[in-house]
């Protein structure tokens, strides 16, 4: 054959390849709202800069009628290209080649991209779309998604790895997207669940619909299991193109410096505003953010978990950091269990990969009651405690206004090996709130007085006064400056530029016991 026509067979095979399982399963999947595997790569990478890895290789099951059907590539779109000009690999899931299901080769192909990830230090996107095991190919398929689990787990802290959830993902297949760092799922179409309504129903007898069983604002609001949630499939992507800005490719780099045209010495009037004098009274911390970090640009992560705590991407100075902060719309900012999960695995993610923290701490305590308790808040809440304490990276925290009891404790605060500690005039620094301080300290004076609701309100503003003040924490050393409010900007820079080459070691270890 002439190489005239082994090329016009090569172009035939590419074209089949594009097609994936066929144009009718394509127009399904558009029927769906949902895009096709090499679609949604498209979209992903920078144009032009993909390279597809395997496309000719095929199943080899020869069971249950599949020997006389095969497509090239099987269930599963591999490769690299760039995203925001940088290097990432990439696999996609195919629905249109037997739902999306996992082989023995789509695992191998699956594998083979994220050792060539990790092997040249760039971060593994996975986009799923996919009816789970391949029944056909049995303990194969088993073995495969146990493969990719170690990967995940190996991996991990090495390179970051980000999960798409744009159709189905089911039973033990959930498990991979459970161990990378970050989840994004679409609205309507991506579903997480390990047992589907109908096993749910025969087993238990309860009935639930799908998308309250699985769905995206199911794992955003109520599991936590989702970081992300977006509306459509091209939304999605370009938030994973987003988050990508603020990452390092892996554990072996700075963050990227962007440099935003923000003044790093720009200072905002409206700061000394916010924080109201009544002490009970709300305020929104997002504003806090917004105007200090640069240009206002801050992507939060699990936005609609755990309110109470907030935590995000953002840059000062060009640099990228990881914050985290109190809600004081919510439950006036306290950390319960949820919000201790959610700050302990972003604090450790910022320490994974060298992304210095920035906390803005607004907090009461933990949160009270038998629930709480019985569900655990101990071992929750020393999660967040052991994250803080074990990160290397710079950590700078500025106390708005108040920091009560163990909860000051676990706020990035200097015996946790916090770097810088700030706090504007308007902190409050106590064991606990002045209300319940004097309730127990003056207990028996306030019973004696003619009266009593008087007195008290007098004790409870001297103790404000005398030690419900960030003097009293700045005089011992464990606040280092106390500073105006319309500088934090500029001091949140300039500290930074400061530890950007701190060294900071644990003990030799193997590994440590963090209390899951």
């Amino acid at each position: 054959m002439a190489i005239e026509d082994k090329l016009e067979n090569l172009v035939r095979l590419r074209q089949q390849v594009k097609l994936g399982g066929g144009v009718k399963r394509i127009e399904a999947q558009h029927a769906k709202g949902k895009l096709t595997a090499r679609e949604r790569i498209e979209l992903l990478v920078d144009p032009g800069s993909f390279e597809e890895l395997d496309p000719f290789i095929t199943h080899c099951c020869t069971d249950f009628g599949l020997a006389e059907e095969h497509y090239l590539g099987d269930a599963i779109v591999t490769g690299y290209g760039n995203v925001n000009g940088r290097l990432a690999f990439i696999f996609a899931q195919d629905f249109t080649v037997f739902g999306g299901s996992l082989s023995k080769v789509v695992a191998e192909k699956t594998c083979k991209v994220m050792d060539m990830a990790a092997k040249n230090g760039a971060p593994i996107i996975g986009l799923l779309d996919s009816g789970g095991a391949r029944i056909q190919e049995g303990v194969d398929s088993l073995q495969g998604y146990g493969d990719i689990f170690t990967r995940n787990t190996l991996y991990s802290g090495v390179i970051p790895q980000i999960s798409v959830v744009m159709g189905p993902c089911a039973g033990g297949a959930v498990y991979s997207p459970a161990i990378t760092d970050f989840i994004f799922m679409v609205k309507g179409t991506g579903q997480m669940y390990i047992t589907g309504p109908e096993v749910i129903k025969s087993v238990t007898g309860e009935e639930v619909a799908l998308e309250q069983l699985g769905g995206a604002m199911v794992h955003a609001r109520k599991s936590g299991n989702s970081h992300f949630v977006a509306e459509n499939d091209p939304e999605c992507l370009q938030m994973v193109r987003r988050l990508l800005t603020f990452l390092p490719q892996s554990n072996m780099e700075e963050p990227p410096m962007v440099r935003s045209g923000d003044d790093p010495n720009r200072m905002d009037q409206e700061l000394l505003y916010l924080v109201p004098d009544e002490p009970s009274k709300a305020y929104n911390m997002r504003e806090v953010i917004t105007r200090v970090v640069d240009k206002g640009d801050f992507m939060e992560v699990h936005k609609d978990f755990a309110p109470s705590l907030i935590v995000g991407f953002a840059r000062l100075g060009g640099r990228s950091v990881g914050i985290v902060a109190q809600q004081p719309l919510h439950f006036a900012g306290v950390i319960d269990i949820n919000a201790s999960d959610k700050g302990a695995r972003f604090v450790r993610f910022c320490d994974c990969f060298n992304i210095p923290l920035v906390t803005f701490a607004d907090v009461p305590g933990y949160m009270p009651g038998t629930d709480q308790e019985y569900g655990g808040i101990i071992r929750h809440g020393a999660k967040f405690l052991y994250s803080y304490a074990e990160a290397t990276v710079p950590k700078v925290c500025v106390i708005t206004r108040k920091a009560y009891g163990g909860a000051f404790v676990v706020m990035s605060s200097k015996s946790l090996r916090g770097d810088i500690n700030y706090a504007w005039p308007t902190a409050e620094i106590a064991v606990m709130g002045p209300d319940g301080a004097v309730n127990i300290v003056f207990r028996s004076e306030i019973a004696k007085s003619p009266n009593p609701e008087e007195a008290r309100q007098r004790l409870v503003s001297e103790y404000r006064e005398r030690f419900a003040n960030p003097y009293v924490a700045a005089s011992r050393g464990y606040i280092d400056d106390v500073i105006d409010p319309r500088t934090t900007r500029p001091k949140l820079i300039k500290a930074l530029g400061m530890l950007q080459n701190k060294v900071d070691t644990l003990p030799a270890k193997k590994h440590g016991n963090i209390p899951l």
